[in-house]
C-alpha cells in the first residue's frame, strides 16, 4: 500500500512537470503534409511583402505626395486596422466555405488592393487601396496557421505551423529588396511599382490552392468522414496515426465513435456559430478561459513589444542612429530582412526538438536585453554633439539582435501556439480573435510610433518596449504549458490552472501521499525519497523531504550506537547479540535484541 502511494505521488509529480517540459520525440517529416503547409503558408507572403515594401515606399510617397508625418503613420499603420475586418470575418467564412477556398478569397481581395495602390494618384485613392488590401491580409493571417495546424501530424506540427511566419519574413525581405531595386526609377513610377507588384503572388496563390486538399477537421465538421479519412491517410505518419486522428476529431465534433459511414450528420450544437461564441466568450469553461487568455495574450505581446515599429520604420531608426544616405538606409533594411529570415528558418527546426516554452522564454529574454541596449545607444546618440562610431555600431547591432531573437521564438511560436490550443469547434473563431488582437495592437503601434518617439525620444520609445517585453516574459512563464508532440484534441487538457496554482496543488498531493507512506511504513526508505526531480515548488519540497529523511536516519543511528549495537550490514537475517556492561557483583550477560531499523 505504501509503495503504491509512493509510486502514485511520483506519478503525480512527473505528470505536473510534463505539462511544462517538451516531449522528447524525434520529429518526422511527412512530405505530403509538408507540401500542403508550404502552399497554404504562402498566403502570409502578402502581409510580409506589404510590411517590407511600405517601410521604404513611405519615404518616396511622402516626397511625391507631400504628406505629413501623421499621414505617413496612418498610411503605414491603417492596413493593420483594416485587417481586423478580414480576421473577424475569416472564422465564420472558413467554417462556411472551407479553409481552402478562404485562402482563394484572401488572395483575390489582396490582388484587388494591390492594383488599387499601384494605380493610385492621390493620398485618398491610396488609402482606399490600403483598406481593400488590409481585408485580404486579415483573411490570410487567420487561415494560413489554422489550415497548416489541422493538416499537420503531431510529430511535425511545430515545424509545419511555423511556415506562415517563415513566409511573412520572406515577404518582408522581398519588400526590402524591391525598395532598393526600384528606388532608381522616377519618383512618380518607383513607389507605384513597389506597391503594385504585390498583386503578382496573389494570382499564383489562387491557382496553387486548387491542388491542395481540404482540412480533414473541416471535412469531419461537415460530416464527410470518407473524404477526411483520405486526407488523414496522406498527411499522417502511419495508418494507425490516421485512424487515431480521425477518432479524436470525431469525438471533438460530437460524432459517435461507432459511426463510420462515408457521410454522417453532425450535431448542430457543435456547429452553431452563436453557440461557439457563447462558449468562447460568455460561458467559457476554466480550460477555455485559460486558452483564450493565452491565445489573445501572445498575439498582444508579440506586437506590443515593438516588432512592427522596428520593421516598418527601420529606415528612420537607422537615420536616427547616424545613417543619412538613402541607399545605405535601404541596404541596412535588407540586412534586417536577411537576419530575420535566417533565424526564422533556424526556429522551424528547433520547435519540434526543443519545444515551444524554452524557445519562447529564450526569445523574449533576448528581446528585453536588445531593446534596452537599443534604447540606451539611441539615447546617447540623441544627446551627443558628435558622431560616436561605436554607439552607431551598437545601435545597428542591437536592431539585428532584436529581430534575430524575435524570429527564433516569439515570431513563429505566436502562429504555432494560437493555432493548436483551441478546441476544434472553437478553433476558427478563437484564432480569428487572436489575429484581430494582433492586428489591432500592430495598428496602434505603427500609427503612433513617429508621434511616440517625438514625444518621449527615440530611446525612450524602446525603453517602453523593453518594459512591455519584461511583462510578457512573466506572462509566458506563468500561463503557457508545453504543447509539443501532443494531438490537437488533447491540448485542451493542459489548460485550466496557471503555473503557480498547478505546482502548488501537485505539491499538496505529493505531501499527503508521503505522509500516509511515512505513517504506515516509517522504517522503509526508498531511493526516490532523496531523488531531486522537478522544479519550482515541487523541487524545493523534495529537497526538504530528502533532508528530513537523512535527519531521521541519523537520529536512529545515534540511538542505536548509544546502546553499543554492533550492526553487521552483511548479515541482517539473524538476531543481534548486544553485550550489556558489567554490573557490580553480576556475571556478564547478553540480551537478544531484534533488528534495528
Amino acid at each position: 500500500m505504501a509503495a503504491g502511494l509512493g509510486a502514485e505521488s511520483d506519478h503525480q509529480h512527473q505528470k505536473s512537470i510534463a505539462v511544462f517540459d517538451p516531449q522528447k520525440k524525434p520529429p518526422k517529416r511527412n512530405t505530403y503534409a509538408f507540401a500542403c503547409a508550404i502552399l497554404a503558408s504562402m498566403t502570409s507572403t502578402l502581409l510580409g511583402y506589404d510590411i517590407g515594401v511600405m517601410s521604404g515606399a513611405a519615404i518616396f510617397i511622402q516626397e511625391d505626395l507631400k504628406i505629413s508625418d501623421v499621414q505617413v503613420e496612418l498610411l503605414v499603420g491603417t492596413l493593420n486596422i483594416y485587417s481586423l475586418i478580414g480576421s473577424a470575418a475569416a472564422g465564420r467564412t472558413s467554417d462556411w466555405i472551407g479553409r481552402r477556398y478562404t485562402i482563394v478569397l484572401a488572395s483575390a481581395i489582396f490582388f484587388a488592393g494591390a492594383l488599387l495602390m499601384g494605380f493610385s494618384t492621390t493620398y485618398a485613392f491610396l488609402m482606399v487601396g490600403r483598406f481593400v488590401a488590409g481585408i485580404g491580409v486579415g483573411y490570410a493571417l487567420m487561415i494560413a496557421p489554422v489550415y497548416t495546424a489541422e493538416i499537420s501530424p503531431a510529430s511535425s506540427r511545430g515545424f509545419l505551423t511555423s511556415f506562415p511566419e517563415v513566409f511573412i519574413n520572406g515577404g518582408i525581405l522581398l519588400g526590402y529588396v524591391s525598395n532598393f531595386a526600384l528606388s532608381k526609377l522616377s519618383l512618380y513610377l518607383g513607389w507605384r511599382m513597389m506597391l503594385g507588384i504585390g498583386a503578382i503572388p496573389s494570382v499564383f496563390l489562387a491557382l496553387v490552392v486548387l491542388v491542395m486538399p481540404e482540412s480533414p477537421r473541416w471535412l469531419v465538421m461537415q460530416g464527410r468522414l470518407a473524404d477526411a479519412k483520405k486526407v488523414l491517410n496522406k498527411t499522417s505518419d502511419s495508418k494507425v496515426e490516421a485512424l487515431q486522428r480521425l477518432a479524436d476529431i470525431k469525438e471533438a465534433a460530437g460524432i459517435p465513435p461507432e459511426c463510420n459511414d462515408d457521410v454522417v450528420a453532425v450535431p448542430k450544437n457543435g456547429r452553431s456559430g452563436e453557440a461557439v461564441w457563447k462558449e468562447l466568450l460568455l460561458h467559457p469553461t476554466k480550460s477555455v478561459r485559460h486558452i483564450l487568455i493565452a491565445g489573445v495574450g501572445i498575439h498582444f505581446f508579440q506586437q506590443a513589444s515593438g516588432i512592427d515599429a522596428v520593421v516598418l520604420y527601420s529606415p528612420r531608426i537607422f537615420e536616427k542612429a547616424g545613417i543619412t544616405s538613402k541607399n545605405e538606409k535601404l541596404l541596412a533594411t535588407i540586412a534586417v530582412g536577411v537576419v530575420k529570415t535566417i533565424f526564422i528558418l533556424v526556429a522551424t527546426f528547433l520547435l519540434d526538438r526543443i519545444g515551444r516554452r524554452p524557445l519562447l522564454l529564450s526569445s523574449i529574454g533576448g528581446m528585453i536585453i536588445s531593446l534596452a541596449t537599443l534604447g540606451f545607444s539611441l539615447t546617447i546618440i540623441d544627446h551627443s554633439q558628435k558622431k560616436l562610431t561605436w554607439v552607431v555600431g551598437l545601435a545597428i547591432t542591437t536592431v539585428m539582435s532584436y529581430v534575430a531573437f524575435f524570429s527564433i521564438g516569439m515570431g513563429p511560436i505566436t502562429c504555432v501556439y494560437n493555432s493548436e490550443i483551441f478546441p476544434l469547434k472553437l478553433r476558427a473563431q478563437g484564432t480569428s480573435m487572436g489575429v484581430a488582437v494582433n492586428r489591432l495592437t500592430s495598428g496602434v503601434i505603427s500609427t503612433t510610433f513617429i508621434s511616440l518617439y517625438k514625444a518621449m525620444s527615440i530611446g525612450g520609445a524602446f525603453f517602453l518596449f523593453a518594459g512591455i517585453a519584461l511583462v510578457a516574459f512573466v506572462f509566458f512563464y506563468t500561463c503557457f504549458p508545453e504543447t509539443q508532440g501532443r494531438n490537437l484534441e488533447d491540448v485542451g487538457g493542459l489548460f485550466g490552472n496557471f503555473h503557480w496554482l498547478r505546482d502548488s496543488k501537485a505539491a499538496k498531493k505529493i505531501a499527503k501521499a508521503d505522509a500516509a507512506n511515512n505513517q504506515s511504513n516509517s522504517d522503509t526508505s526508498s531511493a526516490s525519497n532523496v531523488q531531486l526531480v522537478g522544479r519550482g515548488v515541487i523541487n524545493g519540497f523534495h529537497q526538504w523531504r530528502g533532508i528530513a529523511w537523512l535527519r531521521v536516519k541519523l537520529r536512529t543511528f545515534k540511538a542505536v550506537a548509544s546502546l553499543g549495537v554492533a550492526d553487521d550490514a552483511r548479515n541482517r537475517s539473524g538476531p543481534l547479540r548486544v553485550p550489556r556492561p558489567h554490573r557490580l557483583g553480576d556475571a556478564r550477560v547478553a540480551t537478544v535484541v531484534g533488528h534495528a531499523r
